[in-house]
């Protein structure tokens, strides 16, 4: 996977932050799907990769429980994190006992599950 997402850090479109984001999605039935972050001059209309990569998958005709795991990147050389906005989005799609990958371009990661990630999250419950 690490090569894929380094490949797919060409197409971020980060024009304003230089921050470049590679994610990508593994689908229960092994297809994966991939996001870049895409900015904006106005900032909030900014998307991250990790949402990229799950909506993609959502439109796709996807939906919870068919989320395997999440393979995440930064061009910075650093170890990236979701930011909480991408963790929100993530607690509602995959489980708590799904598993998300945070590389270095060099190959390097962390695994983390999402409830380590998660721990408190926003749902349906607290509506």
């Amino acid at each position: 996977m690490k090569d894929k997402l380094l490949d797919n850090l060409k197409n971020s479109y980060s024009p304003y932050s230089d921050f470049k984001v590679s994610a990508a999605v593994v689908m229960n039935d092994g297809r994966e799907f991939f996001g870049v972050n895409i900015e904006n001059a106005s900032y909030g209309a900014t998307i991250c990769a990790e949402r990229c990569a799950i909506f993609k998958a959502v439109s796709e005709g996807y939906g919870k429980g068919d989320f395997k795991e999440l393979h995440l990147m930064v061009g910075s050389g650093k170890i990236g994190m979701p930011c909480f906005m991408c963790r929100q989005v993530i607690t509602e799609f995959f489980g708590q006992d799904k598993k998300i990958f945070c590389y270095q371009t060099d190959g390097t990661y962390e695994t983390y599950t999402v409830s380590e990630l998660c721990p408190r999250p926003f749902g349906p419950d607290d509506l």
